[in-house]
């Protein structure tokens, strides 16, 4: 599927090691010699260019419209687009579908707290293929398609008005989960977020970056994923309770987000854990997002 805009940012895995790459009609290009030419910096990390976001960015449509042939890269294999982000926050239950089938139908933007959990993004992010691992122990893996917001400025008690202005692109994510670690109702607590949600390989991340400019409003996008060619979800973002920009303000009153930082958004209608239809070893899990493209994914054993 194609994406918006003239230009993206990928990485892909070489005989060399990771090399960042510009994505221009379809073709991939090595950054860092793009860059020189350009008489910029010569990042080789999609990383670099986050940890030098303002002083960058402005100049990479330029620098897109200077690849050249010498530069393209080869390899298909695509890692996460950014190795590796600095926090991951994820917004739980925010959309109003999703709500309805966990158990809470006709629920109200007045009565619901925009909360958020953490996946660790060393170990739980990881790009295209045969990439997701089974949680050790779990009977019920489940998928949620996510819309990912990369960070551009550093953010600190913003307002909802302008927050947009504070991302850099957009990604697909699909943030997968142990539903019977993430429950503890013997407990005190109730529920344990990190043995559902912090596993190894869950949180697979592709297969570009958009930059936020050509993906226009965040609230209007279609999200889609199939198991198995199975169409499970089917949802678009205007469906949030909490929009992207009221998710940058929350968050940055939390916590300060750096260049770098993802924030994942919530999922729509179609999970499995309402059907306890789960994933088993060896399922292939696509997940696409309108003007960004599809992520796919295959289940491997535990390791």
């Amino acid at each position: 599927m194609s994406h918006s805009g003239q230009w993206a940012l990928a990485t892909v895995q070489t005989e060399h090691g990771p090399v960042a790459c510009l994505e221009v009609q379809d073709s991939l290009y090595s950054l860092a010699p793009t860059l020189a030419r350009m008489g910029l910096p010569s990042f080789s990390t999609v990383a670099a260019l986050f940890e030098n976001y303002e002083a960058v960015w402005p100049h990479l449509s330029d620098v897109a419209s200077q690849v050249i042939e010498a530069d393209r890269v080869s390899s298909l294999h695509r890692l996460a687009p950014l190795i590796y982000p600095g926090k991951i926050l994820c917004a739980g239950a925010n959309y109003f579908d999703h709500l309805a089938e966990m158990g809470m139908p006709g629920a109200k933007k007045e009565d619901q707290r925009l909360f958020f959990f953490m996946k660790p993004p060393r170990n739980a992010v990881v790009g295209e293929g045969p990439t997701v691992h089974m949680p050790i122990g779990t009977q019920a893996f489940d998928w949620e398609v996510e819309l990912a917001v990369f960070i551009g400025k550093r953010a600190r008690n913003i307002p909802i008005e302008g927050a947009l202005e504070y991302v850099a692109a957009y990604s697909v994510a699909i943030d997968f989960s142990a539903r019977d670690h993430n429950r503890a109702p013997e407990t005190f607590y109730k529920l344990d977020w990190v043995a559902g949600k912090a596993n190894d390989t869950c949180c697979p991340m592709g297969p570009r970056l958009i930059p936020a400019s050509a993906l226009g409003n965040p609230q209007d996008i279609s999200l889609k994923l199939w198991v198995n060619g199975q169409l499970k979800q089917d949802g678009n973002s205007k469906d949030m309770i909490f929009s992207v920009a009221e998710q940058l303000s929350t968050a940055s009153r939390i916590m300060t987000l750096d260049p770098g930082d993802v924030l994942l958004t919530g999922t729509p209608a179609g999970v499995g854990s309402p059907k306890q239809t789960f994933l088993k070893v060896g399922d292939k899990v696509d997940a696409e997002i309108g003007g960004i493209g599809r992520l796919s994914v295959v289940v491997q054993p535990s390791r």
